[in-house]
């Protein structure tokens, strides 16, 4: 029986939804769906430039797992820019150290923790967000 999947750790959600091609005006090339997990391992890897081990630990992964979800993200954002698909960011299986919110009107990503008013989300007021990591 395989082990229960580790919930990876993340400290913010990516800032965007997704990405599209430049100058591609169909959509039905589709979409190619990055998980928050494999954003972050493209973060810590390629623009921190942390080791394997290093972000691992940040994540709260082994290596190896790591490793995997890097070559996953890498793979995701290849066969995206090649067949100039869409690219889009999926929750996947992470967990936060606060709870992050996205307002449904403005596609803002939040936090509550420092927001003094707490019904309203801080960029447009709108009383319409939900929770990303419930």
């Amino acid at each position: 029986m395989p082990r229960q999947r580790q919930k990876r750790k993340m400290l913010e959600p990516p800032k965007f939804r997704g990405y599209k091609p430049f100058g591609v005006t169909r959509e039905k090339h589709g979409y190619v769906d990055l998980l928050f997990e494999e954003y972050e391992a493209i973060k810590l890897a390629d623009y921190q430039l942390l080791n394997h081990k290093e972000a691992g630990q940040i994540m709260g992964i082994s290596r190896a797992t790591f490793a995997r979800i890097y070559k996953n993200a890498r793979r995701k954002i290849a066969e995206a820019m090649v067949e100039t698909k869409q690219l889009r960011t999926v929750l996947g299986d992470v967990f936060f150290d606060s709870d992050w919110y996205l307002c449904n009107d403005c596609d803002e990503r939040f936090t509550l923790k420092n927001h003094k008013n707490k019904e309203n989300c801080p960029t447009c007021k709108s009383d319409d967000f939900m929770p990303l990591n419930k």
